[in-house]
C-alpha cells in the first residue's frame, strides 16, 4: 500500500506550486465574477453554456444550503481537516506523481472554497451548463479542480491494483 516517498520524485514544492495556480485561477475568476455580476446575473456565452453569479452556502450541489448557517463553520471544519490531511499526503508520498497531482488539484479547490466560505460565507459559482431546459448547478474553477482530483485519484488507484497484480 505504500506509495513511495520524496526520495523517489523530488519533494512536494512542485504540488504546492500547482495548488497555489490552482487557487490563484480559482480567486481570480471569483474576484472578476463579484466585480461585474450582480447575484443572479447571467451572460448567454454558448448555446449550452451560461455565466452566472450564484452563491451556494452549501456543499456540492447545494447539500445544506438551505440550513440556517451552522453549515459555513462545518464546512469550514472539514476544509481545515482535509487541507492538512492532504499536506501530510504530500509530505509522505510526494514521489508519486499521479497521486500527488490528484491531492494539489483537490487542495488548491479546497482551499479556494474555503477563503470564499470565510470572506463571504458562502462559494461563488458562476460557470453554468444546461441543456434542453435542464441546468446543471452552477460550479467554479475550484470545484473543477476538484472533480479532476477526484479522477486522478480514482485513475491513480486503478493502475495501482493493476500493477500490483
Amino acid at each position: 500500500m505504500a506509495r513511495g516517498n520524496s526520495a523517489r520524485g523530488g519533494g512536494m514544492l512542485p504540488w504546492l506550486g500547482l495548488a497555489l495556480i490552482v487557487l490563484i485561477a480559482d480567486q481570480f475568476t471569483k474576484v472578476l465574477i463579484l466585480g461585474y455580476y450582480r447575484l443572479g446575473d447571467s451572460t448567454y456565452v454558448l448555446p449550452f453554456f451560461n455565466v452566472v453569479r450564484a452563491h451556494n452556502t452549501g456543499a456540492a450541489f447545494s447539500f445544506l444550503a438551505a440550513a440556517s448557517g451552522w453549515q459555513r463553520w462545518l464546512f469550514t471544519g472539514i476544509a481545515v481537516a482535509a487541507t492538512i490531511f492532504i499536506l501530510w499526503l504530500l509530505r509522505t508520498h510526494a514521489g508519486q506523481k499521479l497521486f500527488c497531482f490528484a491531492l494539489a488539484c483537490i487542495l488548491g479547490g479546497a482551499v479556494g472554497n474555503l477563503v470564499d466560505r470565510l470572506l463571504h460565507g458562502y462559494v461563488v459559482d458562476f460557470l453554468q451548463f444546461h441543456w434542453a431546459g435542464w441546468y446543471f448547478p452552477a460550479f467554479n474553477v475550484a470545484d473543477s479542480a476538484i472533480t479532476v482530483g477526484a479522477i486522478a485519484l480514482i485513475l491513480d488507484e486503478l493502475l495501482r491494483v493493476r500493477r500490483s497484480r
